[in-house]
């Protein structure tokens, strides 16, 4: 396996891809979801030479577990590489292929962004909300869950019969005051 004198850079890149969404991952190996961003988003995947059908028979060719190591992962590079970049050498290809995915991170495309206006403002300005709607939130507009949609009775009673808390002269003086 030719293995390329700035292989830094690559692995800076299969790190980056290896965490990305993950918030358990250790960066040490690569999942076909990861494999396949990391092909799409470095322009490996030319939709005509190189699909993303491609790219998931490589990782299964590769993978020793359901995920593949730096090793494997340069294994997957090698063998994409005369593919991506027919009229060139293999080693010419390599390089090529390692210059696209060098130094590369994760883009965040399709993220929906916060829409900041007015109208959405107003709307979701839990100080003006009146009524029932009103009981949902805390004096500092967080949300109170399901206490703040459900009327919770605590069923531990002074009697077997009486069910809610406390006894029944206490419910009288609460509701007298």
């Amino acid at each position: 396996m030719a293995v390329s004198s700035d292989a830094e850079p690559l692995f800076v890149a299969f790190k980056r891809f290896s965490v990305y969404g993950d918030t358990k991952a250790s960066g040490r190996e690569l999942t076909g979801k990861a494999w396949a961003k990391l092909c799409k988003d470095c322009r490996v995947i030319d939709g005509k030479s190189v699909t993303g059908t491609d790219v998931d028979i490589v990782f299964s060719k590769v993978k020793s577990a359901r995920v593949i190591t730096y090793k494997e992962f340069q294994q997957a590079l090698e063998e994409l590489a005369p593919k991506r970049f027919k009229g060139q050498s293999k080693e010419a290809a390599l390089q090529s292929i390692h210059k696209l995915v060098e130094g590369q991170e994760p883009t965040n495309v399709g993220v929906t962004k916060v829409a900041k206006t007015a109208t959405v403002d107003r709307l979701t300005d839990t100080s003006r909300y009146t009524g029932s709607h009103k009981e949902r939130f805390d004096d500092s507009g967080r949300g109170k869950g399901r206490e703040g949609r459900e009327d919770l009775v605590e069923h531990t009673g002074y009697v077997n019969a009486y069910k809610d808390a406390g006894t029944y002269d206490s419910k009288v003086k609460d509701a007298d005051k």
